[in-house]
């Protein structure tokens, strides 16, 4: 909000209906419900406002951690199976097993899934010891040595059974693609990453709405102010 020339009530009012607003919130629809009237200022307002919903002293993930990783983006008829990246942004996904239920939630762009992208971003984001599940990748080779009780699962299994492995891990990718699709049509590959933050955020704090808002107005302070030239730079790089 640092030299902002919007009114501060109407940037509380944006950050509560991107916290409360179970489906999330396209920049369009936030225009429209604060009624500005450029789509530029609706858009900006989302930007610094998602850029601001990673604690920046977050703990990491801890117990046991289903790992995978997956594509989104739009149809690409070249495209072929598995983890051909012609068309699409692959995503690593981390999620705490809590019970028969889903933990806390990591979302991460990814250059690649081979071992030098996929072992640092496990460490990032999951607790040394934790019980590390993923599929057979060999891209998940390692992680024993890297501190982690790993623990691949093979996927030579019966196509009526693969949906038991990693099921939290794929839940999450499914509603990420269902939550992208829906609300916000599609994501540009410069802003992925905030998209993904956006999601975390809702999926780590979907029990309590209005806690969630506080905690937005309470991170917003944390964090330096992002200026417009520095968000729209990230367009043109």
């Amino acid at each position: 909000m640092h030299g902002t020339r919007t009114p501060l009530r109407l940037w509380f009012w944006a950050a509560y209906l991107v916290a409360t607003h179970t489906p999330g919130i396209s920049a369009k629809q936030l225009q429209r419900q604060l009624g500005l009237g450029r789509y530029e200022t609706a858009w900006l307002i989302l930007q610094k406002l998602r850029r601001a919903m990673v604690a920046p002293e977050r703990s990491p993930l801890r117990g046991e951690v289903e790992v995978d990783e997956g594509f989104v983006g739009g149809v690409n008829p070249d495209r072929k199976a598995g983890r051909d990246p012609i068309g699409k942004r692959l995503v690593g996904v981390a999620v705490e097993v809590r019970g028969a239920g889903s933990g806390r939630l990591r979302l991460t762009a990814l250059e690649d899934a081979g071992r030098r992208s996929l072992g640092p971003w496990v460490v990032e984001n999951v607790e040394s010891g934790a019980i590390v599940h993923t599929d057979g990748w060999r891209g998940y080779a390692g992680l024993g040595d890297l501190g982690f009780d790993h623990r691949p699962i093979s996927q030579r299994w019966r196509s009526d059974e693969r949906k038991l492995i990693l099921p939290r891990a794929h839940r999450a990718l499914s509603n990420l693609k269902t939550w992208l699709q829906g609300t916000h049509r599609s994501a540009s590959e410069k802003h992925l990453q905030v998209y993904l933050d956006e999601f975390v955020f809702r999926h780590n704090r979907r029990r309590t709405p209005m806690a969630a808002f506080q905690t937005l107005l309470g991170l917003g302070v944390a964090h330096p102010p992002s200026t417009y030239v520095e968000i729209t730079a990230d367009v043109a790089a």
